[in-house]
């Protein structure tokens, strides 16, 4: 079977994708009535470090969920794991259905994360060769404007990736948003780390390679 061909699509998948992101306004609301669920607080950085994978001190699940193609009829899965003293991005990712993407989000943060007067996040990871972007939103609807950065890594080798505020990229859908205004650095809403066959605009992602992929995250930390 090729990637181009059609596979099934995954609806409960879809779904319960929707339900954990609180896309769904009935549903999540008799859900927090029922359960007390909340959106997660935001992360208090600890020496400049705002998730420190290597000694988690909250339930991963409850911030980050998986958020993948399954949203535009694809068949790409992934999940964020702990593993090897670090949060593991992994899954298999297709262009089958026309999707292409697979990502891990956080909810929603509650109240947002103010990191006005630093200039950047800065990632510690070890890759698998390909190209991965990583998005903050500073607003709280589903499906607004990311700002995005596009970072390489190296095959099996731990690699700091400082992403300065000023570089990030307006992106709605991997289309860039002409005249948007800076991102809002004291209203930070969510974080996502995403690996796409799409760069900007409908150019390609050059390192791209369906199929399995894995990403090791050790730190999210700030500049």
């Amino acid at each position: 079977m090729t990637q181009s061909t059609r596979r099934q699509w995954d609806a409960g998948r879809f779904f319960q994708t929707l339900n954990y992101f609180e896309t769904i306004p009935v549903i999540s609301w008799l859900q927090k009535m029922v359960s007390g669920s909340t959106p997660p607080p935001p992360p208090h950085p600890q020496a400049g470090v705002l998730f420190d994978f290597s000694q988690p001190d909250r339930d991963l699940s409850q911030t980050w969920g998986a958020l993948d193609d399954v949203v535009m009829g694809g068949v790409s899965a992934s999940s964020l794991q702990l593993q090897e003293g670090a949060a593991v991005f992994t899954g298999d990712v297709s262009t089958a259905n026309s999707g292409g993407f697979a990502s891990v989000r956080t909810r929603n943060f509650e109240p947002p994360l103010n990191l006005w007067g630093y200039s950047g996040i800065e990632l510690r990871v070890k890759g698998d060769g390909q190209r991965y972007k990583f998005l903050i939103r500073d607003e709280d609807t589903w499906d607004s404007v990311g700002y995005s950065y596009s970072f390489d890594t190296i095959a099996d080798e731990w690699i700091s990736v400082p992403i300065p505020f000023t570089q990030l990229i307006p992106v709605f859908r991997a289309k860039t948003v002409a005249n948007a205004r800076p991102l809002n650095t004291a209203q930070i809403r969510s974080f996502q780390v995403m690996l796409s066959k799409f760069e900007y605009d409908g150019a390609l992602n050059p390192h791209f390679k369906p199929g399995t992929f894995r990403l090791l995250l050790g730190a999210i930390a700030t500049q």
